[in-house]
């Protein structure tokens, strides 16, 4: 079955809690439940070569760090056009590329996931460093799961493939 659940983790992991999203992914690589349609991608610090696997994906979940001014390790999950409104309130990007410009690149093209989240997870320090800090190492776990409920919840309510009809 080819992938149709992009899991997009986001960061750089040489800047502490800016790497939670590639934290996340390697939570969820570690799981062998993982569904067969996923394909889990680490997306780094954003380039405009990721359009290609958002639009291709019928589905999207996002894991970034996330400043929301909530406590350090909060996780919150922006839906749909909740997740667009997140993007353009605090579009500021330390990457080449914001992820508010790609998702805006993919829906120029009439290819954004009709079901995408952002599984944002507040910073408590994001300067060189290797290892999260306590609270956001926490909250991995906890992301990931939303990650596995989001899907669950997209899957119960998606409809069924369109069979491909012939004439007779």
């Amino acid at each position: 079955m080819a992938p149709s659940t992009l899991i997009l983790g986001l960061g750089n992991i040489l800047m502490t809690d800016e790497a939670v999203g590639a934290a996340v992914l390697k939570h969820l690589e570690a799981d062998p439940s993982l569904p067969d349609d996923w394909l889990l991608l680490d997306g780094g610090t954003l380039s405009f070569t990721l359009a290609g696997p958002i639009g291709d994906a019928q589905r999207l979940i996002v894991v970034d760090a996330a400043a929301m001014g909530d406590a350090p390790g909060t996780v919150r999950i922006f839906e749909g056009e909740a997740m667009d409104r997140q993007l353009r309130t605090h579009a500021k990007s330390v990457h080449e590329v914001s992820l508010a410009d790609l998702m805006d690149m993919v829906r120029l093209t009439d290819q954004l996931p009709a079901q995408r989240a952002l599984i944002g997870i507040e910073p408590e320090q994001i300067g060189w460093g290797e290892e999260l800090t306590p609270p956001v190492a926490t909250a991995v776990p906890r992301a990931s799961a939303e990650v596995h409920a989001l899907y669950a919840r997209w899957v119960d309510t998606s409809p069924p493939p369109v069979a491909n009809q012939s004439d007779p």
